[in-house]
């Protein structure tokens, strides 16, 4: 990343508000407040994602934890959803005129010493406007594979694909299962001083110091496959492709993976024999996947378990298969 860029983010994080210390202006006005309180939970809990649903009775709230909806709060009256869903769209920097049309946006906050982004997409309803917030942690980025993976050897294997001078890994599974963050701290394990690391994602999720990060710019023809080939010409080392969703994708990135570089991706399959069906019918040709792919790391995120309350329990076969 330009030093430029690197300065630009350290001066946005240290502009960010902190949550905790806006729940004290006294002059706040009731719906201010109420949307801080929100944002300022979601952060306490540890949710993924925040939903913000107009009903027929009214506001509906719910946090994702551990990967399910919980309703946060009873249902808000109907006549403060034009003033919450207003609330967000002006933090978010959005056009709160504009109610037809989906809009996306972003919330910056502070959160403990922490800076929390909030990717915030609105969609028009049948009642109203409903708001999702996706809660991006900078510190998630920071947690390191041994605090994802409990497994010695799962570790192990891990460690040693992202230590490989080149070829390419796939990281596979449904949405929200931790794609992004695993390729993330697989990134953090290899960044040093003496490599050129690039990354093109579609949206930027983290700020990752000393790396490269480009956004897809698709209206100016600026996608994935684009970005690779600049890329080539930048004397890489490492490459991430945020997603790897057509053929020229994949071919481009397996081309840079054949011409001794380390390629990381993500590609949406449910296990990691999908995968290589996922690339044939893409069209890629399988002596290609077999040449450059070094590595498929398919994975779930399991719920915890109450640290207070839980008790001793070996699962069956089934249960491990239903979890992927």
């Amino acid at each position: 990343m330009l030093e430029s860029d690197e300065d630009d983010d350290a001066q946005l994080a240290r502009d960010a508000i902190d949550l905790e210390a806006s729940l004290k202006d006294a002059e706040a006005s009731p719906v201010v407040t109420l949307v801080d309180r929100i944002l300022l939970q979601a952060m306490a809990v540890g949710a993924s994602d925040i939903h913000v649903e107009p009903q027929q009775k009214g506001l509906r709230l719910r946090f994702r934890q551990d990967g399910v909806l919980q309703q946060y709060v009873e249902p808000l009256p109907s006549r403060l959803i034009p003033a919450v869903t207003s609330r967000f769209k002006i933090l978010a920097d959005l056009d709160i005129a504009e109610r037809r049309q989906a809009q996306d946006g972003r919330i910056r906050r502070k959160y403990r010493d922490r800076v929390i982004d909030f990717r915030v997409n609105t969609l028009p309803s049948r009642f109203g406007e409903k708001v999702c917030l996706r809660l991006l942690d900078s510190g998630a980025t920071q947690l390191g594979l041994d605090k994802l993976i409990d497994d010695p050897d799962a570790l192990a294997l891990v460690r040693e694909l992202g230590s490989k001078p080149f070829g390419m890994i796939l990281v596979t599974g449904p949405t929200g299962s931790g794609k992004s963050t695993t390729l993330y701290s697989l990134l953090a394990e290899r960044n040093d001083p003496g490599i050129n690391i690039s990354t093109v994602e579609d949206p930027i999720e983290y700020t990752l110091p000393g790396i490269t990060q480009c956004q897809v710019n698709r209206d100016k023809g600026f996608d994935f496959a684009t970005a690779l080939r600049a890329f080539m010409r930048q004397d890489p080392d490492v490459l991430l492709v945020g997603e790897t969703r057509d053929l020229e994708t994949a071919k481009t990135a397996i081309e840079a993976a054949l011409t001794g570089h380390l390629v990381l991706s993500t590609l949406h399959a449910n296990d990691a024999p999908s995968t290589i069906a996922r690339l044939d019918e893409m069209g890629v040709e399988p002596f290609m996947v077999s040449a450059s792919l070094i590595g498929i790391i398919s994975q779930r995120l399991l719920r915890r378990v109450c640290s207070h309350c839980r008790e001793p329990y070996r699962p069956k076969n089934g249960n491990w298969a239903a979890s992927g």
